[in-house]
């Protein structure tokens, strides 16, 4: 380390991109900066291996930085505890380091980059660049998509197939179909879970992060081992990439909103759980989109057409379409409670206690490994907190602190839009509200529920049936109007004036009590 430098290059923890163009060359007097702070340990309360798996990759990112002839500058919460916040750390690092100017990676979270944006420095030059990673440029999002406007996915998915020239065929889509969904929705059958590949898992040793913060009283939720398994650097990144292409993706799309109990893999199955690798930007999407299609491509294949499509909609379609919907609707786009859902948070989302299996399973699972797939949050935990009104803040908390793939750009469109449609509809077309039957579906779930799937009433009858009625009997004004939506009063317009007020009797009783569920 020297004692004067030209230019601070700040690197945030979702930041690490080993391909930016900031690292083509080297240049001794330019230090790059990675910190630890408390700012971002407890703004949420967040999931112990989350904080994990991001400082475990921020040092790997350093050492490999400074491996390839970088200056770099690597703190450690003992390093910044006497900082208030990012600002203050930089003002101080400028003035010991002698710098004349501050460089900076455009923040994927709007409330960093607001910090940032604020940032003045008595004779230093401050500038910002783009991180290198996402697909469409900012600059570009309002030509896709309208603020304040629901703006169909498809349509934006489409286009940007057309624009990269993924899965095309002479200007067509390849297999004659922008879209294979329908061809995704199968239940695992008894010998389909008994083939369920085993999860690769890292063992990647955290052991001094974790007493490290303890040892600064931060506030964390879950549960942790001495071994992470998540990957926390760009190799183990690329590993988890090509076992999902060559182990999971010949079955993923078709399996993709399945959900069982009855698998040591049960919390993996065939997902690729590359979100954190792609976030952190270990991982570049269009790596990923191209390892996928590779895989798909060779001679032999086990791959798909349904497989592929299904994954390449995820990575081109819904994670870019996701982010142009933040930052075209942010700051106010949080504020959205469009159906004036107000209720707390039961208490049992912090420990998994509670007698509906599937919310208990995907509960208890999202705390041991800080993931589950995007099922289990939109269809059982995102959709019981729709039925029951919680309150948006209280419901997007929860899924940006436990989840360790839950930056806020990503987060708060798929919580507030798609699982409680906060936003009016802004991300979907309609409530994705259902009734036991969906998650008796697309699950064994209810097989071992102490409650009855089938039942609407009674002591034991399954919760999410009450809570549907009521919920569309709430909000017929609104959905009514929907025609993918209004077709399902005509069921409950069968039913008799007492049967009606029965199951909306069962649903306030629940309602009335949330934690005894």
């Amino acid at each position: 380390m020297k004692h004067r430098y030209t230019t601070l290059r700040l690197i945030l923890g979702d930041q690490l991109n080993a391909k930016h163009h900031w690292y083509q060359s080297t240049n001794p007097d330019v230090l790059y900066v990675i910190a630890e702070l408390k700012q971002e340990t407890d703004y949420v309360v967040h999931h112990q291996q989350k904080i994990c798996a991001f400082f475990a990759a921020m040092e790997n990112f350093a050492k490999a930085l400074q491996q390839a002839g970088h200056e770099v500058l690597h703190l450690t919460l003992d390093d910044t505890e006497s900082y208030t916040d990012l600002l203050q750390l930089i003002a101080s690092l400028c003035e010991q380091y002698q710098c004349q100017g501050v460089e900076y990676q455009q923040p994927d979270e709007y409330r960093l980059s607001e910090q940032l944006s604020s940032l003045t420095l008595d004779g230093v030059t401050i500038q910002t660049t783009d991180t290198d990673h996402f697909l469409l440029p900012l600059t570009e999002i309002d030509q896709y998509l309208t603020a304040g406007k629901h703006n169909r996915m498809e349509h934006f998915y489409r286009a940007m197939r057309k624009r990269f020239n993924v899965l095309m065929c002479e200007g067509k889509p390849e297999g004659g179909k922008w879209n294979f969904d329908q061809a995704n929705r199968n239940k695992l059958k008894p010998t389909d879970i008994a083939a369920i590949p085993q999860p690769l898992m890292f063992t990647n040793d955290v052991s001094d992060i974790t007493e490290r913060l303890e040892r600064h009283s931060i506030s964390t939720i879950g549960f942790s081992q001495q071994y992470l398994l998540w990957p926390v650097s760009r190799k183990q990144s690329q590993a988890l990439l090509e076992h999902f292409c060559r182990y999971l993706l010949p079955h993923f799309g078709r399996f993709q909103d399945a959900m069982t109990t009855h698998s040591d893999s049960a919390w993996s199955l065939y997902h690729a759980r590359l979100s954190f690798a792609l976030n952190a930007k270990m991982l570049h999407p269009m790596q990923v989109i191209q390892a996928a299609i590779d895989a798909y491509q060779q001679p032999n294949s086990e791959i798909n057409i349904a497989q592929v499509e299904g994954f390449v909609r995820q990575i081109l379609g819904w994670r870019e379409f996701i982010r142009a919907v933040y930052w075209l609707n942010m700051p106010h786009y949080g504020e959205n409670n469009t159906l004036s859902a107000n209720r707390a948070l039961p208490a049992f989302f912090w420990h998994g206690k509670t007698q509906m299996q599937c919310m208990s399973h995907a509960i208890k699972q999202s705390l041991e490994y800080s993931y589950a797939h995007h099922i289990q949050r939109l269809m059982v935990t995102g959709n019981f907190c729709l039925l029951t009104g919680i309150a948006p803040s209280e419901v997007e908390q929860w899924y940006l602190g436990i989840y360790i793939d839950a930056i806020e750009w990503v987060e708060k469109p798929n919580t507030l839009g798609m699982a409680l449609f906060a936003d009016g509809g802004i991300v979907a077309t309609k409530p994705y509200a259902a009734s036991g039957a969906y998650i008796n579906k697309m699950s064994d779930y209810c097989a071992s529920c102490h409650y009855d799937v089938k039942k609407k009433v009674g002591s034991d009858a399954c919760p999410f049936n009450s809570l549907y009625w009521r919920f569309m009997a709430q909000h017929r004004t609104l959905l009514a109007k929907n025609p993918r939506v209004g077709m399902l009063f005509m069921h409950w317009d069968k039913l008799d004036d007492s049967e009606q007020a029965a199951i909306i009797a069962q649903a306030e009783h629940y309602l009335n009590d949330l934690d005894a569920l």
